[in-house]
């Protein structure tokens, strides 16, 4: 399966030792050549090799990865992460599909989705966070179906995250597609890396925010946001 060229070349920063901005992160990896349609591996040939490290690991520590118990556990680690990382084969362009529509609504008034569910990857330990997303736009003359807000959550979450990063993509998204006047989002996250490991604190909850144009410059238009999402 070949990876969309919009927004997968930038997720795919990480696998050439950066962060997907462009900067270095200190790590070594092999680059990736998964860009192009000849190049790429087929889905078959990747499991596999998930499949291979997830052995590797069980022997690492002293388990036997051919008795009973794991006996499939690599291939099902395999399907799990590609069902979990599914946002790497998806694009904003494919997700909006066109779904914008011309509506008359009121001047300078915005459009609410909250209480947005989702599962995310943290990217330093690939344990998961998740929590809500709350997500805002002031329509300059076209709205966007119901729906692709919520699938862009998710295609922007099922790839490895940092919820601060998360939380600008899905704004940066809505602004080069939709052409609002205004975006604000923001995101509530649980981190299991911080509950099961390290600092071993459960509860926590991780906000984080992002604004865009009106919502940048209008603080009474923010405060209506965070009233409209009972915060």
């Amino acid at each position: 399966m070949a990876l969309p060229k919009n927004d997968s070349l930038a997720a795919y920063g990480h696998a050439n030792g950066t962060n997907g901005n462009g900067h270095h992160n200190g790590h070594h990896h092999v680059e990736l050549h998964l860009i192009r349609e000849e190049e790429a591996l087929s889905q078959e040939e990747r499991k596999a090799i998930i499949e291979e490290a997830v052995r590797d690991i069980l022997v690492s520590i002293g388990e036997d990865p051919d008795r009973d118990g794991l006996l499939k556990t690599p291939h099902r680690v395999a399907k799990a992460y590609f069902e979990l990382l599914e946002g790497y084969t998806q694009s904003a362009e494919q997700i909006i599909n066109g779904a914008m529509f011309d509506v008359e609504y009121g001047e300078r008034e915005m459009v609410v989705v909250a209480n947005i569910e989702y599962t995310s990857m943290c990217e330093h330990h690939m344990l998961p966070f998740t929590g809500k997303a709350h997500v805002a736009y002031i329509p300059r003359d076209r709205v966007v179906g119901l729906s692709k807000i919520p699938r862009l959550v998710d295609m922007f979450a099922k790839r490895l995250q940092v919820q601060e990063r998360l939380t600008n993509e899905i704004a940066n998204a809505l602004v080069e597609y939709l052409d609002p006047l205004g975006v604000m989002v923001m995101v509530e996250g649980q981190h299991s890396c911080a509950a099961l490991r390290g600092v071993k604190k459960h509860g926590v909850n991780m906000v984080t925010t992002a604004k865009r144009g009106l919502f940048s410059e209008d603080r009474e238009m923010r405060d209506e946001f965070y009233r409209m999402i009972g915060r």
